[in-house]
């Protein structure tokens, strides 16, 4: 069965979620109150509504309680995101993720029923800001405040070297978790492993041991 999921707010980052749950064949209802955007999704989400998401007699008559994850994802409403997050909370919605603004709106959402709270503009800032950096960091996820994991090119440091040689986890406290060579991913890499020019490494870690191992390893000079 395809899994049913509802997005509320449908600006940027509530459009981008419609755009590719849709693209990955899911049953995506798409709300906001705010005809243009609902009239721009009618093609692209399984059904698109005109609705106000903190009147729960609206969100009840829409079936939401039948839904399987809702993400709330509007825009500076802060308001409106937390008195819908709370209607959601009090209809059993089995999982919700929302969208904040700040810390402080992260701390309520938390404490209102929250499952998974997302900064998308601090989360890209912070992806925006490694990737500057140097052309060897491909990418930076944020796992937890303090923990992250980052796909990074080797650096000249590294080419040539075994994972041994490099030793990664006792030098910087990461770990390799993977590494990619052309198509193929090598999960779990051994001791002996060489790593050559194009290699990427998938590599978790606290935040400030990620910092080292990218100061040290992955910027070249």
């Amino acid at each position: 069965m395809k899994r049913e999921f509802a997005v509320i707010g449908l600006g940027r980052f509530g459009g981008s979620i419609c755009q590719e749950l849709s693209r990955e064949g899911m049953e995506v209802l798409a709300i906001d109150n705010d005809e243009d955007k609902v009239n721009e999704f009618k093609n692209i989400a399984s059904h698109a509504v005109i609705a106000d998401s903190t009147d729960e007699a609206s969100l009840k008559e829409l079936g939401i309680k039948n839904i399987d994850h809702v993400i709330v994802a509007i825009g500076d409403n802060i308001q409106a995101s937390i008195l819908t997050t709370v209607i959601l909370t009090d209809l059993g919605i089995k999982k919700i993720t929302v969208k904040a603004q700040n810390d402080y709106h992260e701390k309520i959402l938390n404490r209102i029923g929250a499952n998974t709270v997302v900064h998308p503009e601090r989360d890209m800032g912070k992806r925006i800001a490694h990737s500057i950096i140097s052309n060897n960091i491909l990418d930076y996820l944020e796992l937890s405040d303090d923990h992250s994991i980052v796909e990074v090119k080797a650096g000249k440091r590294m080419v040539g070297k075994s994972v041994v040689e490099l030793d990664i986890r006792a030098n910087y406290g990461c770990n390799v978790v993977a590494i990619k060579q052309g198509k193929q991913i090598n999960v779990s890499p051994g001791p002996t492993d060489v790593l050559y020019e194009g290699d990427i490494l998938i590599v978790v870690g606290a935040d400030k041991d990620i910092s080292r191992f990218e100061k040290h390893l992955v910027i070249d000079d």
